[in-house]
């Protein structure tokens, strides 16, 4: 054990020398008139249609351009948004939501309950080809419009009885319905907008057209996203802010560069080893978060066919070590794909703590036994295998210790490929890896925004893996009325996705952010979205 640690620490070392920067903050009087908040967004945004949007990055433009019927409150309790008050009707299946009159989209239009509706039936539509659209299987018939089984969008469990009054019907009760009124891409669109470029209007901020409390006034890719505030917004007097500016830097050390110069005030990319000295300056704060780092395996591309072969890579991997000494920020392994924070049908209880490990951390032992039934008793028949990510110091760092370890461990090779993210999201999406780092933050607080992710049609599994079984429990937590027997389906279905392995999970993600001391207001949601309509900024020099 302790000769295996030792083996990794002159590699993890290698990987952090040299990230440090001691840049010293430029000294300005700034007053607190000057109400701009300059926030790292990391990455230039892909596609900013909520329909289509897959990223955190894009989820949280779109949280400061729309609003959904409801927002996130203290403690993600969801709030009134634009609908300013619902109904649930005595079975559970039937949600009221009635509309605020006040509110308007950017342009001065009334938001009406027919822009919700239009909105929710254009992600159902199989035309679309939203990776979002799984999202509102729940309501009535959804599903089968989505595949194509009903043509009609009227039998659909969403209608608008007037402008201010949408009427939503769903399959089963759902506890957390509400919460789902949250995401980005129950977000309504204006329709006008939309189906004058249905696939331009994202592009430019004269017809980027929201209704939430910020207005986007200009976009430099892979540079900035510039703001003003929603005129419009109904509750445009919470909105202190004359300026937000979004900069897409996603070298990790750049960003820091800017925060210590003072061009910055808010970042999530920060280089881990600059943690320590960070926090003892009071810089870094950290938001609740749900969400698990891990690689998706291309299930159709040999050796990855093979399960055994795909638990063996995972077994090798020593995650206790990664989040000791490269992500540093109190990261917990990964040992299943649920991570903690989410409760289980006690709510006393966590589902991650009911359900336990479902594998061994630096199982290596048995990974070999595992390639030898596969029929790799000979390592060197075992093909090279490809790692790809996406530009970032920590995903570099990861996988190139992933790489020696399933190296000296299993004497497996390697290759690691590095692409701009845009690039990298499309190799992802058309299936054009073996190995992919990927990462998923909950949608909302319950263990199926996790698992149905790997559900047969899900928009979001590019993994090509299926499972009959897997797929009915899904279905049976999502009907049954019985709490046990909706979480011990889930339990089941997580470790069938274990034991079967289209995905690596590596570690559960903390979310340590630098901030100024004058920045107040800045709230985080556990689902990773960032609300800045009530930021104000201090006196500071």
């Amino acid at each position: 054990m302790k000769k295996s640690m030792w083996i990794w620490l002159p590699l993890i070392a290698a990987l952090l020398i040299g990230t440090a920067v001691f840049a010293k903050s430029a000294a300005k009087n700034v007053g607190a008139k000057e109400q701009v908040l300059n926030y790292n967004l990391a990455l230039d945004p892909t596609n900013l249609d909520p329909a289509k949007s897959t990223s955190i990055e894009e989820f949280r433009v779109e949280y400061a351009c729309f609003e959904g019927l409801a927002t996130f409150g203290e403690g993600d309790v969801p709030q009134p948004g634009v609908a300013e008050k619902w109904q649930v009707s005595p079975d559970g299946k039937t949600y009221t939501f009635f509309l605020r009159k006040n509110a308007k989209w950017s342009n001065g239009d009334a938001v009406t309950a027919h822009d919700f509706e239009y909105a929710w039936k254009r992600l159902l539509n199989p035309n679309t080809a939203s990776p979002n659209a799984s999202t509102l299987f729940y309501l009535k018939n959804a599903e089968d419009y989505n595949n194509g089984k009903i043509k009609d969008a009227d039998q659909v469990g969403v209608k608008a009885k007037d402008d201010y009054t949408l009427i939503v019907t769903l399959n089963a009760p759902c506890s957390y319905f509400l919460g789902l009124t949250i995401n980005p891409a129950l977000y309504p669109v204006h329709r006008k907008t939309v189906e004058a470029s249905p696939e331009k209007w994202t592009g430019n901020p004269e017809t980027y057209i929201g209704n939430g409390p910020f207005k986007m006034t200009n976009w430099t890719h892979h540079e900035k996203l510039e703001f003003a505030p929603n005129l419009y917004y109904w509750n445009k007097n919470r909105v202190k802010l004359q300026k937000l500016v979004f900069y897409t830097i996603e070298e990790q050390s750049t960003a820091l560069t800017m925060f210590d110069t003072g061009q910055i005030d808010l970042s999530d990319e920060l280089p881990r080893p600059e943690i320590p000295r960070l926090s003892a300056a009071g810089m870094v704060k950290y938001s609740a978060t749900i969400g698990t780092y891990y690689y998706m395996l291309n299930t159709k591309k040999p050796p990855l066919n093979d399960p055994r072969v795909r638990k063996a890579l995972s077994l090798a991997i020593n995650r206790g070590q990664i989040v000791k000494y490269i992500t540093k920020a109190g990261e917990l392994p990964a040992l299943g794909f649920v991570p903690y924070g989410i409760p289980d049908a006690n709510p006393k209880a966590v589902f991650r703590k009911v359900g336990g490990s479902c594998f061994i951390d630096n199982g290596v032992n048995q990974a070999k036994k595992l390639l030898a039934e596969a029929g790799y008793s000979d390592i060197k028949k075992f093909p090279t295998i490809e790692i790809l990510y996406n530009t970032n110091e920590t995903h570099k760092q990861i996988a190139e210790v992933i790489q020696q370890m399933w190296h000296d461990k299993l004497g497996i090779n390697a290759t690691l490929v590095n692409q701009e993210s845009k690039v990298f999201l499309q190799s992802r999406s058309e299936g054009n890896f073996q190995i992919a780092r990927s990462s998923w933050i909950g949608d909302y607080v319950d263990p199926m925004t996790f698992l149905d992710i790997w559900a047969a049609g899900n928009g979001n599994n590019f993994t090509n893996w299926t499972n009959a079984q897997y797929d009915k429990l899904i279905d049976t937590a999502k009907t049954t009325l019985n709490a046990k027997v909706r979480y011990q389906a889930m339990h089941d279905a997580e470790k069938i996705l274990m034991d079967q392995m289209p995905i690596i999970p590596i570690y559960f993600y903390t979310r340590p952010y630098i901030i100024k001391p004058w920045i107040k207001g800045v709230r985080y949601s556990a689902v990773g979205l960032v609300d800045f309509s009530g930021v104000t900024i201090g006196t500071h020099k």
